[in-house]
């Protein structure tokens, strides 16, 4: 069996969904396909928490009534009937006796549930045996909102009895990024983790190969909305794949690769547009990258602490920090230390400031935001003094074969 993936933008409307299902058509039997959120619903789910939160009604309705027509107006582009062939789900409410974070799941999911319910029923309709799967009650997880840890051995004896009972039709649809707890809860695993999904599907059913398609050639040394001439990697490692995946490479999410690795199961990334195009594979062995690799990490925050009592702060205070940092969640990319400072660079998000007043119980601590990561695998003298000619560069970092250098926007 195979494992497909598409992203937000591959079904962002009716054509994008008229193109998977020729993807779909060509890919044989016994295929599961996870599929995102249509285009932006993410951001616009999280606009409306953001305003039931703070008891803004009306903007949440807005909200909720403009994304509720877009889904509407794909599926009668596909010939579907809204009410009769999908039913919709209402506009969500949010729970105040639960917390931010748990109300963020409940609510935010419900683009994948949208999203996999039009595609599904376009299959069946187009004449492709399909069935829909819901997630939540198939993919178990902890009850950590916003980025659930999955229970990997009941997650997979579930999937795998889904999977193996008689009759099953040859194509599943799921939705990726979701899971749900114990207690019926919804969850989800993190931004992106729709390949996070994927790639537990593919070690669950012991795929043949997991397949991501993207409105990119393959994998690219860099973004090529920001940099020009960008090269195609064929082949890389897993390895490989892990060190740009955790530098900010957009194409892996980071926790995908393990899953697969795990079972030496082949990851493909494939262009949405060209089915046909061999794209790029992240397998156990590859040649060396032969080019330089342009990462860019944005809306970064630069902490830097320095014990008050100018003790040296790396002898006793690195497990205080790092804890701070561990129980608010936040996300670090770099990390450099002298005698007596030590700092951090985090993606920024709701959880920094209060780590910062934490961490100011204990430390003298100064911060910058609006700042960018750039990890460049494969540097050399010359690439380094063009990329920080005229730029405010806060903080280097340069290992043998990497730079990293975060500077301000």
């Amino acid at each position: 069996m195979k494992v497909y993936k598409f992203g937000g933008a591959s079904v962002k409307n009716a054509e994008g969904v008229r193109n998977l299902k020729e993807i779909v058509a060509h890919a044989g039997d016994d295929l599961m396909v996870v599929i995102s959120a249509m285009g932006k619903t993410t951001n616009a789910l999280e606009r409306l928490v953001e305003a039931l939160s703070k008891h803004d009604e009306q903007t949440a309705e807005n909200e909720w009534l403009a994304l509720l027509d877009s889904h509407v107006h794909t599926a009668m582009q596909l010939g579907l009937r809204p009410n009769e062939d999908i039913r919709f789900p209402m506009m969500p409410e949010y729970d105040h006796t639960c917390s931010y974070d748990h109300n963020y799941d409940q609510i935010v999911s419900l683009g994948e549930i949208m999203s996999t319910q039009i595609v599904a029923v376009f299959l069946l309709k187009s004449g492709i045996p399909t069935e829909w799967w819901n997630m939540p009650k198939l993919l178990r997880t902890d009850a950590t909102y916003r980025e659930a840890q999955v229970d990997m051995l009941t997650s997979a004896q579930v999937i795998r009895a889904g999977w193996d009972r008689p009759n099953r039709p040859k194509v599943v649809v799921a939705q990726g990024f979701i899971g749900g707890t114990a207690d019926g809860y919804r969850t989800t695993l993190g931004r992106e983790g729709s390949d996070y999904t994927a790639a537990l599907m593919g070690n669950f059913l012991d795929a043949e190969s997991v397949t991501i398609w993207k409105d990119v050639p393959g994998i690219l040394n860099a973004d090529p909305r920001l940099v020009a001439n960008t090269v195609k990697i064929d082949r890389l490692t897993y390895y490989d794949a892990v060190e740009l995946a955790y530098s900010g490479a957009q194409v892996i999410h980071p926790k995908t690769i393990r899953p697969l690795e795990n079972k030496s199961i082949p990851l493909y990334v494939k262009p949405f547009g060209d089915y046909t195009a061999p794209g790029s594979v992240i397998a156990a062995e590859a040649d060396p990258i032969n080019v330089p690799v342009y990462i860019w990490r944005t809306n970064q925050v630069l902490i830097t602490l320095r014990a008050k009592d100018f003790s040296f702060v790396l002898e006793e205070s690195l497990t205080h920090i790092f804890n701070i940092i561990h129980q608010n969640r936040l996300k670090v990319s770099l990390i450099q230390s002298s005698a007596v400072t030590i700092s951090v660079c985090v993606d920024n998000s709701r959880f920094v400031q209060p780590a910062i007043e934490q961490l100011k119980e204990a430390y003298r601590v100064v911060w910058n935001k609006g700042l960018s990561l750039l990890t460049i695998r494969g540097t050399s003298h010359e690439i380094l003094q063009r990329e920080q000619e005229g730029r405010d560069i806060m903080l280097s970092q340069i290992t043998r074969r990497t730079a990293k250098l975060v500077i301000k926007d």
